[in-house]
């Protein structure tokens, strides 16, 4: 008897340690609005090399409406906004008043405004040790919602900083080595915005991310992990020049109906009262041609975006290249580059890119989906989600191995 029970413990103890170090490794890297076009002009030789060896789509498509929040959380949930809660890069919670901005580091911490389960939640119910240099909803401020570890975003913190905090973690003892990580950098976007797509500035900035990827990879295999790691290269979205010239206020017409605007730059929604909807929908729709103005039955069904209860009486969406303006006030600075449009307008389809040894190599594909990443995760870590998603693992399980 005594001889089964140490058979036991040493079967016990060893699918104990399978667990965790037969886990594959993956980083998911974020490159803020980087448009699928800024590959192979030669400002990116390591991405363009990770791009012709691994796995590169053509384009990677957004979920509407294209912005940084609402994609990064569709990213890691696999639901789109109306159904993970971040339905914008503000909100208005008009039941308890309260307004989430990127700026607010309270409410982005507060967990009411989650509503999808992130990968790494996932994960870490399955098992796995998570963490985050940097991804929005990574630092909520309950514990048991974050990765096992995470950093509260820090705009201005060094990049090779970032880069150097991932390997930490990867070189903790196994037992406490995360498995799956996230790692986050503005500059594309940022430089996007200030200096619009295609801009030198912007190729800069392009330069500036390839070099934090070369950094990482180097690191990677300082540390014999470069061969058995899964990257994978992405973007919440793209970015398309503005014309200052297409700016349209529309605050004096709002004013005139009593109306209020709850967004101001791409896109917001109006409220109003219900015998004025026609009346505004209509004074909009005469007052420019650089603007859409939608009642929600209207609003276009592949943006997924018509039902919430944030949402308001008419949607009024800026054409590509033009602006929103919904208050007096300036707009906080002047974009020469923005994104927020249509998902299916090409300027605002960002990158992606795999490599490692779960993925294919020297593999073109056409456009993929964000909204199906989270289920390819799981299934990179043999996970069945426990809960229904609005992703597609058949859209994009091709880009694994087929013996994975």
């Amino acid at each position: 008897m005594k001889h089964y029970f140490i058979l036991f413990l040493f079967f016990l103890f060893t699918h104990l340690f399978y667990a965790q170090t037969g886990t594959p490794y993956t980083i998911v890297i974020s490159l803020d609005g980087f448009r699928h076009d800024y590959l192979f002009k030669g400002h990116s030789r390591v991405l363009d090399s990770m791009a012709t060896a691994g796995v590169h789509a053509s384009s990677f498509r957004p979920v509407f409406p294209s912005k940084t929040f609402p994609n990064h959380i569709t990213i890691l949930t696999g639901l789109y906004p109306i159904n993970h809660g971040v339905v914008s890069n503000s909100m208005y919670n008009p039941e308890n008043n309260k307004k989430y901005r990127m700026s607010d580091a309270e409410q982005v911490a507060n967990p009411e405004w989650y509503k999808g389960e992130f990968f790494w939640e996932t994960a870490r119910k399955n098992g796995i040790i998570t963490a985050s240099y940097f991804w929005p909803g990574s630092f909520m401020s309950d514990e048991s919602r974050r990765p096992n570890y995470s950093i509260v975003y820090d705009h201005y913190l060094p990049y090779h900083k970032r880069v150097e905090g991932i390997i930490t973690w990867l070189t903790l003892p196994e037992e406490q080595r995360p498995h799956f990580l996230t790692l986050y950098f503005d500059a594309t976007d940022t430089y996007g915005h200030d200096h619009g797509p295609l801009s030198d500035s912007l190729f800069f900035a392009v330069k500036m991310v390839d070099t934090e990827v070369e950094r990482l990879i180097n690191q990677l295999r300082s540390i014999n992990l470069a061969d058995s790691i899964n990257i994978i290269v992405l973007s919440d979205h793209g970015m398309t020049p503005i014309n200052k010239s297409r700016e349209v206020s529309i605050k004096p017409l709002l004013d005139r109906f009593k109306a209020k605007a709850y967004d101001t730059g791409i896109f917001s929604w109006i409220d109003c009262e219900d015998a004025q909807v026609d009346s505004i929908q209509y004074a909009l729709r005469e007052f420019s041609s650089d603007i859409e103005v939608f009642k929600p039955s209207e609003m276009p069904s592949y943006w997924h975006y018509n039902t919430h209860p944030f949402f308001k009486k008419l949607f009024v969406l800026a054409k590509p290249g033009a602006e929103l303006i919904t208050s007096n006030r300036k707009m906080e600075y002047e974009n020469r580059g923005n994104h927020g449009y249509d998902n299916y307008n090409l300027d605002m389809h960002g990158i992606f890119i795999a490599s490692g040894p779960l993925f294919w190599s020297n593999y073109k594909t056409g456009t993929l989906n964000n909204i199906d990443v989270y289920p390819l995760l799981c299934r990179i870590y043999g996970i069945t989600p426990d809960h229904k998603v609005d992703g597609t693992l058949d859209n994009i399980e091709f880009i694994l191995k087929r013996e994975n």
